[in-house]
């Protein structure tokens, strides 16, 4: 009946799917980490155009 779900009786067959889930993850960790990293530059760069774009409209 469901003979697309495959429970292997040695659990050691789950141990290369368990490493590739780490590394997955590892990744997206990391990567999440450098957009985020790269955003608040981004976000720094802009306020401070903005703060002399500003200035340049007051004067």
């Amino acid at each position: 009946m469901m003979e697309f779900l495959y429970f292997p009786e040695d659990k050691s067959e789950y141990i290369p799917a368990i490493i590739t889930l780490i590394v997955f993850v590892a990744a997206a960790g990391v990567a999440m980490y450098m957009i985020t990293k790269k955003s608040k530059k981004e976000e720094n760069r802009f306020e401070e155009e903005y703060k002399q774009l500003k200035n340049e409209y007051k004067e």
